[in-house]
C-alpha cells in the first residue's frame, strides 16, 4: 500500500469538558473534514517534494499553518 493511501486513524472527539462527542452527525462532519485536510496536506507535501523543496521545511510550514489557526469563537482571544 502506498503510504499516501494509509488509512487515517480517526480520534474519539471530545468536548471542552472532556466528555465524548456522541452526536453521529457531528462526528461524521468532523471525520470528513479531517480526511479532506489530510488529503490536501498530503497533496501539498508531495507537490513540494516533486518541485524540489526540502521535506523538513514543508512539514515545518504545515505545522506552523495549523499552529497559526485562530479560534473565532474564543471570547477571551485578542483580535
Amino acid at each position: 500500500m502506498n503510504p499516501a493511501q494509509k488509512k487515517l486513524q480517526l480520534p474519539t472527539w471530545h468536548q471542552p469538558d472532556g466528555e465524548a462527542v456522541t452526536c453521529h452527525e457531528k462526528i461524521k462532519v468532523l471525520n470528513e473534514n479531517l480526511e479532506e485536510i489530510r488529503e490536501m496536506t498530503q497533496d501539498a507535501l508531495e507537490d513540494g517534494i516533486l518541485m524540489g523543496c526540502d521535506e523538513a521545511q514543508l512539514r515545518e510550514v504545515l505545522r506552523a499553518l495549523v499552529d497559526g489557526l485562530v479560534n473565532p469563537y474564543d471570547k477571551g482571544a485578542r483580535r
